[in-house]
């Protein structure tokens, strides 16, 4: 059967910030994730338009919430990108993790693949090395998830926009922008 072309996808139309939005104010968004999943590699391109459109006006977190038993790389990413994160390039190897998770998701062994993200990001490879296998790096990596538990995350990706949970059905660049911009007139028509 011959492979069918995908539908054009439609514009996702822009929806305009709230105006005359003051400096220092803005809304955190926080992202429980996991560098396996499929549908947080589909998240990853959205959340950095969002990034770019609204700058200072959006805080983006990623906690790590690796399902470890769906994917068995999910946790060497997230311990990859945290040791980035000790040298101040989490940005960075989040990114490059997330932009070639094909490269990687299938392999017995994906550790050589982040050493050399690491060195394509500019760690300083022998800290890394330490760094990735560190207790610092597990309890951070502990932590988010311990604060996904309590937050009653059971699925990935999983966004909060200034603590309130995003639907799935929404979890997309439009409800992005939606949430967003009702967070921002809020605080806006508070002051």
């Amino acid at each position: 059967m011959p492979a069918q072309a995908a539908a054009p996808a439609e514009p996702v139309p822009v929806i305009p910030q709230p105006a005359n939005i003051p400096a220092g104010v803005s809304v955190t968004i926080e992202e429980f994730g996991d560098y396996q999943c499929p549908p947080c590699g589909l998240l990853h391109p959205e959340l950095k338009k969002i990034a770019a459109e609204y700058g200072s006006k959006v805080n983006i977190v990623f906690r790590n919430f690796p399902l470890t038993n769906n994917h068995k790389n999910a946790q060497a990413a997230a311990q990859a990108a945290e040791a980035a994160r000790l040298q101040g390039h989490f940005d960075e190897m989040h990114d490059h993790i997330y932009e070639h998770q094909d490269e990687w998701k299938d392999l017995a062994d994906p550790r050589p693949i982040f050493t050399k993200y690491a060195r394509e990001v500019g760690l300083e490879l022998k800290r890394y090395a330490h760094d990735v296998d560190s207790t610092e790096v597990a309890q951070i990596i502990e932590f988010d998830k311990q604060t996904a538990l309590a937050r009653g995350v059971t699925g990935t990706p999983t966004v909060f926009i200034e603590g309130k949970q995003l639907k799935p059905e929404v979890t997309n660049l439009a409800g992005l922008r939606s949430g967003i911009n009702i967070m921002l007139g809020h605080k806006v028509g508070r002051q």
